[in-house]
C-alpha cells in the first residue's frame, strides 16, 4: 500500500489501542480553560451588552443568560472570553 494508507492505518490503530485502554505511545495534552465571570469580562471593556454581544458574534440573549447564570459559555467562546478577561481591549483593538 501507499505511505499515507500505512501511516492512517498506523493512526487508527493506535486511537483503538488507546481506546480500549492498552499502553500506547500516545501523548495525551489536558487544557485548563478557566471558568469566566461574563458579567465582569464585559464591564472590564466598558461596553453594553448589546454591543458587547454584537462584538463577540452571538445574540444578546445568549449573553444575558451566561450573565445571569442560566448558561454557560462553552467551547470556543469560553476560550475567547477568557482572552477579553486577560486584555479587555482586545475586542476594541481587533474590531477597529
Amino acid at each position: 500500500m501507499s505511505e499515507v494508507y500505512d501511516g492512517l492505518m498506523e493512526g487508527l490503530n493506535e486511537a483503538l489501542a488507546f481506546a480500549r485502554g492498552e499502553k500506547t505511545g500516545a501523548v495525551i495534552h489536558q487544557i485548563q480553560v478557566p471558568v469566566v465571570d461574563v458579567s465582569a469580562i464585559r464591564a472590564s471593556t466598558g461596553l453594553s451588552q448589546s454591543a458587547f454581544a454584537r462584538s463577540i458574534g452571538v445574540a444578546k440573549g445568549t449573553l444575558l443568560n451566561w450573565e445571569h447564570g442560566r448558561r454557560r459559555p462553552t467551547g470556543p467562546a469560553q476560550v475567547l472570553l477568557a482572552m477579553i478577561a486577560k486584555k479587555p481591549s482586545l475586542v476594541r483593538e481587533l474590531l477597529q
